[in-house]
């Protein structure tokens, strides 16, 4: 062990490693209800190099290895679940090219969204990055490589469909460029034409390599960003209005959500409706277009538009801070979501489902749907809230998601950001020559199974 500490410390010096107790303590968890598992070490590398020597050394010793970015996906991701070393990439946070003809930017795989969006904010006000609802601090890379959503994912799909290419150290410790970077300087595009090689590593959720730089695709900032609130009180009406909306092809992003408190909302579902524009013209042209849209459930007395004046600014937030709030309702901090992603279809049987998992396990919940890439899939979150302080609350929401999981899975989702123990349920129900394709992949590419072992354990 002192050997293997020496070695770190050789590798990014004394400041970059450490093993002490409290150290480990904090690495050992996140913000969500699984159990805690301490590592042996954590690193903070500071170059691709320094990572490259980092996976060497845990190779040669049979280390696990659990990269991280912020640690804030809920659902233990970064839970070193066998011990090893937690690589912590925050020190890794440059952003070392943006391309504006191209839209397009390069990062380090530590960089957060809240410094993008910053930098952007600062230096090309006209471009912009999908942000997802999560904190600042969240990584990039990390979001990506998990499939995260955010303010554009109903125009441009997962944040994930928006890479252009990486730079990943590989679990036997090559260096590997993905996409256009492997030919030339610059960084448009992931795959085509060439062998989209970037399926590899995205969704596999750090066990197939380390994102260590990252192309990513921007978007114009448009000068204007409005949002219309529509409710109905029938679940059974919201794929229909989903569908009359995405069939304009002019919103940004979509969400219908649902919660029993405050007991305003309580029976209704709400669906929230972003879009742009650079004109006042071209807004209230859009914001036509969406009334007429949904004039017929107006005229049956099925719904209507609810006047926003007062919430704007919140509901206007890139992330929303507000989402935060619900961790706080039942007192104590916590709250965990399980996060399918299916057909629009469904809404009104994971709505029913939702209502039916708080009654069953006594849990507070707050339930959205995000349409995904004009409507062809929604996520659909199953959310609730507990008090950290009550492990018999915490054992409730588990047992509360993983039965929201198996509905899923016999539903025909696909699990959105799935824990270990969510994991194992998928490789139970996944087509047998899906799963040997997947068991191929792993073992070829992390021949010692040293890369965040015990998700997607396909052996």
């Amino acid at each position: 062990m002192n050997d293997v500490m020496q070695s770190l410390i050789d590798i990014v010096g004394e400041r970059g490693v450490s093993n002490a107790a409290e150290e480990l303590w904090f690495y050992s968890r996140d913000p969500g209800v699984l159990e805690p598992h301490k590592p042996d070490y954590v690193v903070a590398p500071k170059t691709t190099e320094q990572v490259q020597k980092i996976v060497q050394l845990a190779n040669r010793e049979k280390i696990p290895v659990v990269p991280m970015g912020n640690g804030m996906a809920l659902t233990g991701l970064v839970i070193p679940l066998k011990g090893g070393i937690v690589l912590d990439m925050k020190r890794m946070n440059k952003i070392l090219e943006v391309n504006e003809k191209a839209r397009y930017a390069v990062v380090e795989g530590g960089t957060s969204q809240g410094v993008l969006k910053a930098y952007l904010q600062e230096n090309y006000p006209h471009l912009r990055h999908s942000i997802p609802d999560a904190p600042s601090t969240t990584t990039i890379a990390a979001n990506v490589a998990l499939h995260g959503q955010g303010r554009l994912t109903n125009q441009y799909g997962f944040n994930s469909d928006m890479v252009t290419g990486m730079e990943i150290v590989l679990p036997t410790g090559e260096i590997c460029l993905i996409g256009s970077p492997s030919l030339g300087p610059y960084w448009f595009s992931k795959g085509p034409t060439l062998p989209d090689l970037s399926g590899l590593f995205l969704g596999w959720l750090g066990t197939t390599g380390i994102i260590t730089k990252l192309g990513l695709k921007l978007f114009p900032n448009k000068k204007i960003r409005e949002v219309e609130m529509f409710v109905t009180d029938k679940a059974e009406l919201v794929p229909e209005i989903f569908y009359k909306l995405t069939h304009l092809e002019i919103l940004e992003d979509v969400n219908a959500w649902f919660q029993p408190k405050p007991l305003i909302f309580k029976g209704n579902f709400h669906i929230t409706i972003y879009f742009t524009g650079d004109t006042e013209e071209e807004i209230e042209f859009k914001r036509r277009m969406i009334w007429d849209a949904l004039q017929e459930f107006i005229d049956s007395k099925d719904g209507g538009f609810m006047n926003v004046q007062y919430t704007k600014d919140m509901l206007l937030e890139m992330p929303q801070r507000g989402i935060a709030n619900f961790a706080d309702v039942p007192k104590g901090g916590g709250f965990e979501y399980s996060g399918p992603i299916t057909i629009i279809e469904h809404f009104p049987q994971y709505a029913a489902k939702v209502i039916e998992l708080a009654k069953k396990y006594d849990v507070l919940y707050a339930s959205s749907a995000r349409l995904i890439c004009g409507g062809h899939c929604m996520m659909f979150s199953i959310s609730f809230a507990f008090n950290r302080n009550n492990p018999a609350m915490m054992k409730r929401v588990k047992e509360a998601l993983d039965e929201a999981t198996a509905f899923a899975l016999e539903m025909g989702a696909v699990p959105w950001k799935p824990n270990f123990m969510e994991q194992q349920m998928t490789m139970k129900k996944i087509h047998p020559a899906t799963l040997k394709l997947m068991q191929m992949i792993k073992r070829n590419l992390d021949p010692q199974g040293i890369m965040n072992p015990g998700n997607w354990e396909v052996i």
